[in-house]
């Protein structure tokens, strides 16, 4: 039997994870500490991280993989509204990033630009976070 604890937030807390394990790739990028993304900025900061993989590997040698899902939507009502008309519209749909979770990995990328994406990811998002190789 598991002993479950009551959170008033929606993830469950079965203990930290501080390892994943990489699934397809042979270099990943792995959060060190907890936030949440927003899938906008996610996929603003994938297309740039696409254009600048492109740009360090030429053809379509280097690939790519990214395993979020974002399961939380985001509502937000009118500053001057009242109490009493609902929760409002979605605006965003979100995903709590909990230390230790592996965001995007990859394979075949020149160990000289290895530092480069990590910095260039570490700008993009607001997360910390660190490389991990197979």
């Amino acid at each position: 039997m598991q002993i479950r604890k009551k959170t008033h937030n929606k993830e469950v807390i079965r203990g930290k994870r501080k390892f994943q394990f990489l699934n397809s790739g042979i270099l990943g990028i792995k959060a060190i500490s907890s936030g949440r993304l927003l899938k906008e900025k996610w996929e603003v900061t994938k297309r740039d991280l696409y254009k600048k993989i492109k740009f360090f590997c030429g053809g379509g040698r280097c690939k790519i993989w990214s395993t979020l899902e974002f399961n939380s939507t985001l509502t937000k009502l009118n500053v001057e509204s009242r109490m009493g008309r609902g929760k409002g519209p979605i605006y965003s749909n979100s995903k709590f990033i909990r230390e230790g979770k592996i965001l995007i990995e990859f394979s075949q990328i020149p160990k000289h630009k290895q530092k480069e994406v990590l910095s260039f990811l570490q700008k993009k998002l607001g997360l910390r976070i660190k490389l991990v190789n197979l």
